[in-house]
């Protein structure tokens, strides 16, 4: 059994709530004997009756410690950009301890694509040379960003998107009230991930979306007080902000890839593939993909240097109206 695991997939398919189920079934005593680690498991559940589910729950387990981003501030109003070093420092010592309850000790780092350079060569370390009755999980939304060397010392478990069926069906037991129609189109949105689907319809990003698409369609000609209107909307909220610029470069990327492949997309607002088919012909593949790089950047940079938000979103969708003109 290896030491440590790189469970990898798309954000918010569930990569994190599989390792906490790891982690609770091995802190029950689930690695010893049968089980886990000496044969096929019936469930990896655990009732949320038992000691073990509420101590980890509650962050108090002797023998689990997780690593993420922590809060800048002690009021948490926002999360820190990476897992800083200060965090991983204690692990090496942390996973050499007698366990506590006499079974194993187990590290959650979620997610490992956040960590710091530093981070990684101090998680790099332990990974090296595991103690015994150790087991590290890593989730990692992005694997290629990781170090080389962290990558080949674990065992990777790749987890794949849900279904569009079941995303529906988990946004109809979440949002009783959301309409059919609606769960399909934020589910088209979210690719398989129920997180982001979640996240979408919490944020209001089905209607910005259809705004932004409507903005796309007068293209080569925008609808420049609509356009101001819509940048003084998506500027007024940090959410807002951040899901829009998600769906624009996804936007992009997504017709650029249908072109690539001579595919029709499929369809979240009625007449995008029309819309997508018309605007990727007014300029080359590559002149797209620039286009993209370039509003990625721009996005990145908004908050970094602190950026005016709706100055950011004007500029994105008139380089697109550039691009089309004839």
């Amino acid at each position: 059994m290896a030491h440590a695991w790189l469970i990898c997939g798309p954000r918010g398919i569930g990569k994190a709530t599989l390792a906490y189920r790891i982690a609770r079934f091995v802190l029950a005593g689930g690695g010893e004997g049968g089980g886990l680690f000496g044969g096929p498991p019936d469930s990896l559940d655990i009732s949320p009756q038992h000691p073990v589910f509420r101590r980890v729950a509650s962050g108090g387990h002797a023998d689990l410690k997780v690593l993420e981003r922590g809060w800048t501030d002690d009021k948490k109003t926002k999360m820190r950009s990476e897992i800083a070093v200060d965090d991983v420092r204690g692990v090496g010592s942390f996973m050499s301890l007698t366990p506590g309850e006499g079974g194993w000790r187990v590290v959650v780092v979620d997610a490992a694509d956040e960590m710091s350079r530093s981070s990684a060569n101090a998680i790099l370390k332990v990974l090296e040379e595991p103690p015994r009755n150790a087991l590290m999980l890593l989730v990692s939304h992005s694997p290629g960003r990781l170090l080389p060397t962290i990558r080949s010392r674990c065992r990777r478990l790749m987890m794949q998107p849900l279904s569009n069926a079941t995303v529906v069906d988990l946004l109809h037991r979440r949002c009783p009230d959301l309409s059919d129609s609606d769960a399909q189109a934020i589910a088209g949105l979210a690719e398989g991930s129920i997180g982001k689907a979640l996240a979408l319809d919490a944020e209001g990003g089905l209607e910005l979306y259809r705004e932004m698409v409507g903005l796309l369609s007068g293209l080569p000609r925008l609808d420049v007080p609509a356009l101001h209107a819509f940048g003084d909307k998506v500027a007024r909220a940090d959410d807002s902000f951040r899901t829009v610029t998600e769906l624009f470069t996804w936007w992009i990327a997504r017709a650029v890839a249908n072109a690539g492949r001579g595919q029709a997309a499929a369809e979240v607002v009625a007449g995008e593939a029309a819309l997508q088919h018309r605007l990727v012909a007014t300029a080359g593949l590559d002149r797209w993909v620039e286009v993209w790089e370039k509003t990625n950047h721009l996005f990145g940079r908004a908050d970094a240097v602190n950026l005016d938000r709706k100055q950011v979103v004007l500029n994105a969708f008139l380089a697109l109206e550039r691009l089309c003109r004839p």
